[in-house]
């Protein structure tokens, strides 16, 4: 392998000839070599949104020339393309900052920006890793900006349409279930009646309120570090810089992103994003409920509640033939376990702001971007191939509201609790039927017990 001579402050290295990083990054593959998790190509990209900004302002204020600005500029759409991504070697697990990263695509931009004027990588000249492409910034403000921008764009670009076509699937089948009456259940126990229709408006109401909850956290997501240079005070930037920049973000983004009014809470701590976070969480719990809702009542076909006919996607078993399992049900749920995990590694990783700067941004920025792109995944495969395939299992629900013994309910006013309780319990031990029992009562005649137990109009207010 050919490689060539790069320089930092430590001295000489040798890096492949046929890759754009430096010494910085040749060194940071070496000494944090740990795990094979890599920092997420989303963070990659916003950071060369910033670089790409930064010249934009830099070259209006006739502090780069446009000859340099314009190579950075193209360096950096082609990050933001993905046309160099073979050149983000780093892992999640570096110093807390995230410096290792921000130098890994300061170098890059500055090698190919190096390249596109004709001169030679590694030379540093005439565009240099941190006199041009890290003009006016540090990795305390850069990295968390890339934070927030990633995330509001996965979030706008990915999970929320995912959200709102399950949203718009579960109230479809709100609909479709209307006249479905069914047993309800508390306790795991039979309970009053409701219907198909009702019990999965729950589930639409969920999803709509954490649609809700998410876009109201997104707001502090908007706001950006960009600007506080290294402790928040904007040392080695010209003023209005953080607007100027922030402008040209929004601008490319199409995102309302503002400057962050303190830079200080910007790099010491990530409340915004544990907030955000915190809005996933709880989307994952809607979530889990949900799925196991919806794959409880499936269950069976013969032996489980049968409620409801799940799509059939694939076989389920490798050694019982016809098994069919709720897959999707599974998936959605191994996911929620996932995000619920990661936000309490966010919520360790956000109490971890030590004065001026918090050193667990890499795992942060890497939980919540998995959080969003697991969810989003796993939320559109659920709303296509399961909810949006359910069916009512008619005859299976009939049964099970037939032989409730909880209709009983209906007669407590009329007869009394106690003995519409005594009546449910002779039924139960008896094996026969409510309506059997209580007429052999004498507390209640069949025409009256007829009106009274009508499980159509027990699913609303009297």
């Amino acid at each position: 392998m050919k490689t060539r001579k790069e320089f930092d402050s430590l001295g000489g290295i040798n890096v492949p000839n046929d890759k754009y990083w430096g010494a910085s990054t040749q060194r940071s593959k070496k000494f944090f070599n740990i795990g094979k998790i890599f920092v997420p190509s989303s963070i990659i990209q916003s950071i060369a949104i910033i670089k790409r900004s930064a010249a934009i302002v830099h070259n209006k204020d006739k502090l780069i020339s446009p000859k340099i600005a314009k190579s950075i500029i193209k360096a950096s759409n082609e990050v933001i393309n993905g046309k160099l991504s073979k050149n983000f070697p780093l892992k999640v697990w570096q110093t807390g900052s995230g410096t290792q990263t921000n130098m890994n695509v300061n170098e890059v931009i500055s090698n190919r920006a190096i390249e596109i004027l004709k001169g030679k990588k590694g030379s540093k000249n005439p565009v240099h890793p941190n006199d041009h492409v890290n003009k006016s910034q540090s990795t305390n403000d850069v990295f968390p900006t890339a934070m927030h921008i990633s995330v509001a764009k996965e979030t706008i670009n990915k999970l929320l349409p995912s959200l709102k076509m399950l949203e718009t699937s579960l109230g479809k089948k709100s609909k479709e279930f209307k006249k479905i009456v069914k047993i309800g259940r508390t306790h795991l126990q039979d309970a009053t009646p409701l219907s198909l229709g009702q019990e999965f408006s729950g589930y639409h109401e969920q999803i709509k309120k954490s649609i809700d909850r998410i876009k109201y956290c997104l707001n502090d997501i908007y706001f950006l570090a960009q600007g506080g240079t290294a402790v928040g005070t904007g040392i080695n930037s010209k003023k209005n810089f953080d607007k100027k920049i922030v402008n040209e973000i929004k601008k490319f983004c199409k995102i309302n992103f503002k400057p962050a009014p303190n830079k200080f809470s910007e790099l010491a701590a990530h409340d915004a994003i544990v907030n955000f976070s915190g809005s996933l969480n709880s989307c994952a719990v809607a979530l889990m409920k949900i799925s196991n809702d919806i794959r409880f009542l499936g269950s069976g076909p013969r032996a489980g509640y049968g409620e409801l006919l799940l799509p059939e996607n694939e076989p389920g078993s490798s050694i019982m033939p016809g098994k069919v399992n709720p897959t999707q049900c599974e998936a959605v749920t191994m996911v929620c376990a996932k995000v619920i995990g990661n936000h309490t590694g966010i919520t360790v990783a956000g109490s971890h702001g030590h004065f001026e700067l918090n050193v667990f941004k890499p795992l942060i920025a890497y939980n919540i971007l998995q959080s969003i792109d697991i969810l989003a995944d796993s939320v559109k495969n659920f709303s296509l191939y399961c909810v949006r395939g359910i069916k009512a299992n008619k005859q299976k629900i009939k049964e099970h509201l037939d032989n409730s013994l909880m209709l009983v309910t209906a007669l407590a006013p009329k007869i009394g609790y106690d003995n519409a309780a005594k009546i449910a319990k002779k039924a139960l031990k008896n094996g026969t039927k409510l309506k059997e029992e209580a007429l052999k009562s004498g507390l209640i005649k069949e025409k009256e017990y007829n009106i009274l137990i009508n499980p159509i109009k027990m699913i609303t207010p009297n």
